[in-house]
């Protein structure tokens, strides 16, 4: 290979597994980050409780759009033992006696929907259709082939593209559904991370999207231990492999024509010479560190969903439990409004910044149930609860009423309330802060319109060079703001691992 020294930087996810897949290609990767560890948004914090250390996932909680290739291919599958509720899904809105079970089995949900909230829809051909998107993602996942609308329409045909991928989500939902429930539900994953409107064209992509993972077949999981197991095993992997891993080094000047970076490292300032510069992080540092940086300026990067970490020092006694082995795992989701119309306005409502928060939904993860099912024996229990709609105004030490307004709608459903001894709540500004999420968008799942799709790029020429950054032979960019999108996947770093690898060998 005539070009063999890749520099990544940025060790989240992407990073990581960009490097993984490089380095057994045979080339010499070294990986650096500005923070003291690897991990990104997949590390975990400790909390001092009654004068004990606990860890907690601060930013993400639950693996499920990682593919299943690319956790075994990287070796972690074998180091990581991992759990996935069976239990339905549990969902809850404001005048409801019940829960309502999403069941995985779409007769079954069939029928608990139309029971529920009155669906007259037809669940089962939503579930197939979105299926069949599902599978067209995944095979390009595996083969690294960048979106197209002509690939998209050739294996799909037009109806499905428009539907399900270029069309909107109040349009694909009214095709589906009839009840207003059955949508608010599905449309929670339009806006899990940023105010994005029902109506914007492409939004209905998010829904396939977000289910694409097949670690758990297209559901969410978690990893014995805590999801930050999952970098850090990684990171160990890496290093075995050759991979030159360097933490709390800061990346200063990038010179793309004499082919070097400068970064500052614990010791001292290092000049590194490369063949190609892979940017591992958010599309902002990227387009900062290199000229025409003000080219792609018209993407949208608000996020406005908000965390709440809560510890219980005994198990939660959930009111909605099941005699299922799982019922205490179950994911769980408490909605704050009852109609398709009053979720929209509050999902837009903190576009304006007088507005700090808006309550739409919460979306329980119970991570201590998880690891209880794991035989991962922890002092207390734990939960992420993530929050919608926050403005990008105030950080969660600033909303403290917010935070007490959500344990109150929290403790609704709970039996044992008393127990809870910890909680600290994160907002889109902290996550801006922590994780140098542009706009606080901890998942990138939508930047603006087509952009979760073809235009999820930052090439000038995407069609030929899909992850090259801008117009720069030898620069390229995976991190979370590169299709397919965020959260805890992998997918841009091994894709545009493949295309360096095709590059490095021309």
């Amino acid at each position: 290979m005539k070009k063999s020294n890749i520099l990544v930087v940025g060790a989240g996810i992407n990073g990581l597994v960009a490097a993984n897949y490089l380095q057994k290609s045979g080339v010499n990767v070294t990986l650096i980050d500005q923070s003291e560890r690897v991990g990104g948004a997949c590390i975990s914090e400790v909390a001092q409780i009654n004068g004990e250390h606990f860890h907690y996932a601060l930013g993400a909680s639950v693996l499920g759009l990682m593919q299943d290739f690319i956790f075994e291919e990287t070796g972690l599958s074998s180091i990581l033992d991992t759990f996935v509720p069976s239990h339905p899904k549990l969902v809850h809105f404001p005048d409801d006696a019940h829960a309502t079970m999403i069941y995985r089995d779409a007769a079954e949900l069939d029928l608990e929907l139309a029971k529920k909230w009155g669906e007259r829809g037809d669940i089962r051909a939503f579930r197939e259709d979105e299926n069949k998107v599902i599978q067209y993602l995944q095979k390009g996942y595996r083969d690294a082939r960048p979106p197209s609308l002509s690939s998209a329409k050739a294996v799909l045909g037009d109806e499905l593209t428009k539907l399900w991928i270029t069309g909107s989500a109040r349009e694909l939902l009214n095709h589906y559904l009839t009840s207003e429930k059955s949508k608010m539900y599905m449309a929670m994953t339009i806006s899990e991370s940023g105010p994005v409107s029902l109506d914007e064209p492409y939004s209905a992509f998010t829904l396939p999207v977000m289910n694409s993972g097949s670690v758990f077949d297209g559901y969410y999981g978690f990893v014995k231990g805590g999801i930050w197991k999952l970098t850090e095993k990684l990171g160990e992997i890496n290093r075995k492999q050759g991979v030159v891993i360097q933490t709390s080094s800061k990346l200063m000047e990038v010179d793309l024509e004499k082919n070097h970076a400068i970064f500052i490292s614990p010791e001292g300032e290092k000049k590194h010479k490369y063949d190609v510069i892979i940017f591992a992080t958010d599309p902002k540092t990227a387009l900062g560190m290199i000229s025409n940086q003000n080219l792609h300026t018209e993407k949208k990067y608000i996020g406005s969903s908000g965390k709440l970490n809560v510890v219980f020092k005994n198990p939660i006694q959930w009111k909605d439990a099941t005699n299922l082995p799982d019922t205490d795992a179950a994911f769980r989701f408490l909605f704050s409004v009852n109609s398709i119309e009053d979720f929209e306005k509050s999902t837009l409502s903190v576009l304006d910044q007088n507005k700090n928060y808006d309550p739409g939904y919460m979306q329980i993860y119970c991570e201590g149930g998880a690891m209880r099912m794991m035989n991962c024996n922890e002092p207390y229990d734990r939960i992420a609860v993530f929050m919608k709609n926050f403005s990008l105004n105030n950080s969660g030490t600033d909303l403290q009423s917010v935070r007490e307004d959500a344990l109150k709608k929290l403790f609704e459903y709970i039996n044992n309330p008393e127990d809870c001894i910890w909680t600290r709540l994160l907002t889109p500004r902290d996550l801006k802060d922590i994780f140098h999420f542009p706009g606080g968008n901890i998942d990138h799942t939508v930047l603006t319109g087509g952009q979760t799709f073809s235009d999820r790029n930052f090439s000038s020429d995407p069609e030929n060079h899909f992850y090259r950054l801008l117009d720069n032979e030898n620069a390229f960019i995976c991190g979370a703001g590169t299709y397919p999108c965020g959260s805890i996947a992998g997918t841009p770093g091994y894709m545009c691992s493949q295309e360096v690898i095709k590059y490095i060998n021309l």
